[in-house]
């Protein structure tokens, strides 16, 4: 089995009682051990903290179904993991109940004043740098739409018992992990920009708060009291509204015209599952303004040709077909993807079979291609390129498992780690309109995901869940880590279907990740050993120290199976 070079990370497990609820053991790195040992539960949460997966499981304890779960884990991540996502974000869930799948968008919107302009000064594209802290890279959140429209639909429990875990980690304290101090460290700047987040997470001195430190916000606690007890509206009206609206229009970085009506317009969106057969094997996931289920499909289904179980992992050929695949979906994801109700995305072009076929008899199995360039699916328009846009760190994915068979795969971020660095009552609000190209037109033609007044920007984020050829659930996975979000997302589909691996060692493998001509290769791991091999078939080939942070759960014969990711200090929690 392709493993990786440094700890036993796909070492055997033994599950550990936690709190009534099989958790799994920390491995020497401070992470978690990949997998759970199968066993029959009632539930599973696999979250990238493992206290984050514990406030799920309580929730599932008190009868809650997978959506109340999901909630839950949401806020518990936006205490302990406040750089990665939260409230002052959005996020896109994929959901199934009841047999029926459906999404939900809760991605940010720019304000009504924004233009293509928006990061544009004397003609030229600001520094993603400079653009990202402060009120100019801030869109209005939407993550507590989406929570509370995917509640009203599909929720069990009453809307305030959602918010228990999160508000005691918060009022209470919980301890400062490695991680969590490492990007503070990292990113003090930003963590620091507003007086209240510098009081919180740094000494007097300017030093992040150290490991095994006991942080307690109660800001936070507060205002999650109140978005428990009053709803939704909590959130995008009254105090909190202003606060945010203050925040972005006084930012003592890049002050912007967000409003008090952009605050109250935002809505989220029900929108059907974007779907697609292989092997089989239905994948589904989100749609535009995301760019994972086009994306993600794409690489998969353009392979389907191959024999890709007898190369197996271990096979440079199959990484290589995998880099190759990669290219031609990205190069389709940077002219077409954008917000589909805004631009016209031809989401059942890119989905066609037809099409895929077409552009999977492109690849060779023994040679890379001269250059990967945009197709023309079935109902595309001429549109400009996707233009430049900033890299994100600041995501997190997690998964649900119901005892009735509800799942919900959630992907939740605030952009950059610590997002736009403003911080309201007690969380952080987000960079997400950097998710923007920054120049409106290239080459004469208007850019599809340029910036918009109320337009959401495109996303990498790939929540998917897929099912097996008698249409049960057989897995559900996603990650974190910008656009190879997408590849990390892939990959793993790819190992569960392809090579017959549990999902703990499929997110643990290494990441490929070819987003253009150059093939990205994981540092550290057994693809750089390959790298020879890959360089021989024409590839330019780079080792590269990327972010990943994946989370997942499986169903096998009856039998829930969970995997965080070992580079992560993720947790599975069986219920």
């Amino acid at each position: 089995m392709l493993r990786f070079r440094t700890a036993s990370l796909l070492a055997p497990l033994m599950l550990a009682i936690t709190g009534g609820c099989a958790t799994l053991p920390m491995n020497e790195g401070g992470g978690r051990d990949a997998a759970v040992q199968p066993a029959p539960q009632q539930g599973m949460v696999s979250a990238a903290d493992p206290r984050a997966a514990q406030a799920g499981a309580e929730i599932l304890r008190q009868g809650g179904n997978a959506t109340d779960a999901a909630i839950a884990v949401l806020l518990a991540l936006n205490v302990v993991e406040p750089q990665s996502s939260g409230i002052g974000g959005g996020g896109f869930l994929v959901l199934r109940d009841d047999g029926a799948l459906t999404t939900y968008d809760g991605r940010e919107t720019a304000p009504a004043a924004a233009t293509g302009d928006w990061f544009m000064r004397d003609g030229r594209p600001i520094p993603f740098a400079e653009a990202r802290p402060g009120g100019l890279s801030t869109g209005v959140p939407g993550n507590v739409a989406m929570m509370a429209l995917a509640h009203a639909e599909h929720g069990r429990l009453p809307w305030r018992a959602l918010f228990g875990p999160a508000i005691r980690l918060a009022r209470d304290g919980f301890t400062v992990t490695q991680r969590l101090h490492d990007t503070l460290a990292s990113a003090p700047d930003i963590a620091g920009l507003s007086p209240e987040g510098r009081a919180l997470f740094f000494g007097p001195d300017g030093a992040p708060v150290p490991v095994g430190t006991t942080l307690r916000n109660p800001e936070f606690a507060r205002f999650l009291t109140r978005l428990a007890d009053e709803g939704a509206a909590a959130f995008f009206t009254g105090d909190n509204a202003r606060a945010i609206v203050a925040a972005v229009r006084t930012a003592p970085r890049n002050p912007a015209p967000m409003t008090l009506a952009d605050m109250a317009g935002y809505r989220a969106v029900e929108r059907p599952a974007v779907c697609g057969d292989y092997r089989a094997y239905a994948i589904c996931g989100m749609g535009p303004p995301s760019s994972g289920a086009t994306t993600v499909y794409a690489i998969v289904k353009q392979l389907e040709d191959f024999d890709m179980a007898s190369l197996g992992a271990e096979d440079p050929q199959s990484w290589h077909l995998i880099a190759d695949s990669m290219r031609l979906a990205y190069a389709d994801r940077g002219a077409y993807l954008a917000d589909g109700d805004v631009v016209s995305v031809p989401v059942r072009g890119l989905m066609d079979e037809d099409y895929l076929a077409g552009r999977g008899a492109m690849l060779s199995a023994t040679a890379a291609l001269d250059m990967a360039e945009p197709g023309t699916p079935p109902g595309s328009v001429a549109i400009g390129p996707a233009g430049m846009h900033g890299t994100e760190h600041g995501t997190s994915h997690f998964v649900v498992v119901d005892g009735e068979g509800g799942v919900a795969s959630l992907t939740s971020t605030v952009e950059s780690a610590f997002g736009s660095g403003l911080f309201v009552n007690g969380y952080f609000l987000n960079n997400e309109l950097t998710d923007f190209s920054f120049v409106p037109v290239e080459n004469g033609m208007p850019v599809a995901n340029a910036v918009g007044p109320g337009k959401r920007p495109r996303s990498s984020m790939s929540p998917s869940i897929v099912m097996d050829p008698n249409g049960d659930f057989r897995l559900a996975i996603g990650a974190a880590g910008g656009s190879t979000i997408i590849a990390q997302t892939a990959k793993t589909i790819i190992a569960v279907i392809d090579w017959n691996m549990d999902v703990a060692d499929a997110i643990a493998l290494p990441v490929i990740y070819a987003p253009g001509d150059t093939v990205l290769l994981e540092e550290g791991t057994a693809l750089v050993d390959m790298a020879q091999a890959l360089t021989a078939m024409g590839h330019e080939v780079r080792v590269w120290q990327g972010r990943f942070k994946a989370n997942g759960i499986e169903r096998v014969d009856g039998i829930l199976r969970g995997g965080a990711d070992p580079r992560s200090e993720g947790a599975v929690v069986a219920e």
